[in-house]
């Protein structure tokens, strides 16, 4: 059943409740620390209309006496799978049927019957059980497509307020060179990072460091026993290797180590003469990674372990006068009602060790208070392995109860799963050693030029390790990003690196391909006449794709994953490699279809190389 929208509007009363618009150092100075977070006015999505057509629906329904009062459902509109039978579809009428004592289809025809006319929809009808399938408006479609054009953020606009959000990401621990393990954490929060900037989100990004503690106190001993240069020093493996093996062989090496710890923590010149010049190295191979990586993150972003420091007396001290520390064999704990083990016995958190040594907990404890009550952040996304989901818990349960949390302040966990080897289990090299990040991505360059050369024997050497880098680097990155952060993944060169599939090479060749039509018609884009008209079907599948940019990218900042936005720029890709292949562009029948279809490209064409940047992958115009 088929149906023209009536063109009844109604009054949205409170008891029906309103649409439901969700889409799926030194201390370093962060600028309008004390402004309060902007606003930019909301994307309205299609599904946004949608609702809001519903739910005028349902109010009309409730004053007919056909529903009960009180009803505020959650109006659910999904992306139609066939679009033979419409745009977008809705499950409220089998939702509300029971309630509403009728059968879902009856219901569905009276909601479809009262639903207002609006210019983006041309009819809604009843599928399968009492499922309402919407058609949109090619016209009106057509129309948003151009006002994305138009505009240099693409028509986005982050649904809800802008927020001052705190980005905790990467964090390596700096007594060795970064490993396969810090990749997650680096690149899936950049990406996210860059979405909620896009967005209009201020933005700042934490790197907490492991740059405090027993380990360094190991570092500092084997350093001041062989006084090398910092040349010799830029081998952290060798160096932390070499101190190690002294640590564990020498009990007067590790009492002389132990002791330097406990004068570096009293602020002993010569101790933090040593740990400065160890950190200033540690810190510049993160760099190099960092840029190597195309991540965007740099010294001023570094708030580490050590950063913390004198406050921890105060977490200690704020805990016991609040009446939360507990002494249990000997350490300072926190015990929470919701926190037990298999037993029911009360789990700790642990603030001071029986040593009087602080943990990761104190630290942690410590960053929230700042990044609440300095840093006035309304959201705090820590993107730290899944495994520590326990521990974040806890620490967010214990900030909030001891009253840390000074500022309203959001805390997630973003957690994330291990990249694993062929054989499922942890990367490692053959040898079962930890694998250096920067060797991955040298040997992603490398495998990547041959590939290159393979197809393009004939570019200059040069202009292939260009093309290599770009390709190398975005492989490894889009593999990683493309799975769902929760999820463990298998590392697999030769996947990552295939030109078929949901891979980076894919989706760089579908970029170029947009952008060779330019070269082809050797005009710029701003020589094209015209207006997009969505005649033929796939034109339609493609404007409608492209219309989905916004709600994927605040479904992304939303949720922290990343592997949403790859599966959108897939998705685009292939519509318009369909596109490309049976529409023809620059020989198409009339002038303006050409002008029309080249103003589909164009907005492809910027739809994709923005969601690859905020991906942080480099796009190529030519490969």
């Amino acid at each position: 059943m088929a149906v023209e929208l009536s063109p009844h509007i109604h009054k949205l009363p409170a008891k029906v409740g309103k649409p439901d618009f969700a889409t799926d150092n030194a201390q370093f100075f962060h600028p309008r620390i004390d402004a309060p977070p902007r606003l930019r006015s909301k994307e309205k999505t299609m599904k946004d209309t949608i609702r809001q057509l519903i739910q005028q629906a349902l109010t009309q329904l409730v004053n007919e006496g056909v529903l009960p009062e009180g009803l505020s459902p959650a109006i659910q509109v999904e992306n139609a799978r066939d679009k033979t039978h419409g745009d977008f579809a809705s499950n409220i009428a089998m939702m509300l049927a029971k309630p509403a004592g009728m059968k879902p289809r009856d219901l569905a025809e009276k909601i479809i019957a009262a639903l207002p006319a609006d210019e983006n929809v041309t009819k809604a009808e009843i599928a399968g059980p009492g499922f309402i399938n919407f058609f949109q408006n090619t016209q009106a479609l057509a129309n948003r497509l151009e006002a994305a054009l138009a505009d240099e953020h693409l028509g986005v606009r982050k649904a809800g307020p802008v927020q001052r959000t705190v980005i905790d990401l990467s964090a390596p621990n700096l007594a060795k060179e970064m490993h396969v393990g810090h990749l997650r954490s680096t690149i899936i929060g950049d990406g996210v990072a860059r979405v909620l900037e896009f967005l209009g989100d201020e933005v700042i990004r934490q790197n907490h460091v492991g740059d405090w503690g027993t380990q360094f106190g190991m570092l500092m001993a084997y350093l001041q026993e062989n006084p090398i240069t910092s040349d010799e020093l830029s081998d952290l493996e060798n160096f932390y290797r070499a101190a190690k093996q002294r640590f564990d062989e020498s009990e007067e090496f590790a009492d002389l180590a132990r002791g330097l710890v406990v004068k570096l923590q009293a602020g002993d010149a010569e101790c933090l003469g040593l740990w400065t010049k160890f950190k200033d190295i540690s810190l510049s191979h993160c760099q190099k990674i960092y840029e190597l990586l195309n991540v965007k993150l740099t010294m001023a972003d570094v708030m580490g372990e050590s950063a913390y420091n004198d406050d921890l007396i105060n977490v200690v001290n704020d805990l016991k006068a609040a009446g939360m520390l507990v002494e249990s064999n000997g350490a300072q704990c926190v015990f929470l009602d919701e926190f037990k083990n298999a037993d029911g016995d009360p789990l700790p958190v642990i603030i001071v060790k029986a040593d009087g040594g602080y943990l990761y907990a104190t630290t942690d404890l410590a960053a929230v208070r700042y990044r609440s009550g300095t840093l006035k952040a309304d959201r705090a996304l820590y993107f730290v392995d899944q495994r520590q989901a326990l521990h974040f818990q806890q620490v967010f349960a214990v900030a909030r109860k001891a009253g840390f949390v000074t500022h309203p302040m959001e805390m997630e966990h973003m957690g994330f799963g291990t990249m694993n080897g062929a054989d499922g289990r942890p990367f490692k090299t053959r040898d079962g050693g930890t694998v250096k990040l920067v060797d991955l991505l040298i040997e992603a360059e490398d495998r990547a030029f041959k590939l290159v050369q393979e197809k393009n024997p004939d570019l200059p050497v040069e202009a292939l390790k260009e093309i290599a880098k770009v390709v190398g680097i975005d492989s490894v990155k889009y593999a990683d990003l493309s799975k769902h952060r929760a999820s463990d993944y298998s590392f697999n060169f030769d996947l990552m690196l295939n030109f078929e599939g949901n891979t980076a090479p894919y989706l760089l060749y579908a970029y170029t391909r947009a952008a060779g039509v330019f070269r082809k018609l050797e005009k710029d884009f701003s020589e094209v006449q015209g207006q997009i008209v969505l005649e033929a079907e796939l034109e339609q599948e493609l404007g409608t794709k492209l219309a989905q940019f916004g709600e994927v990218l605040n479904g992304v900042a939303e949720k922290g994953t990343p592997h949403i936005l790859c599966t959108y720029l897939y998705d685009l890709a292939s519509l318009f490699s369909s596109f490309y292949e049976n529409c023809p562009i620059l020989k198409a029948e009339t002038p303006d279809q050409m002008q029309s279809r080249l103003r589909l490209t164009e907005l492809t064409r910027r739809t994709l190389k923005q969601g690859l940047e905020l991906l942080g992958l480099k796009v190529l115009e030519q490969m």
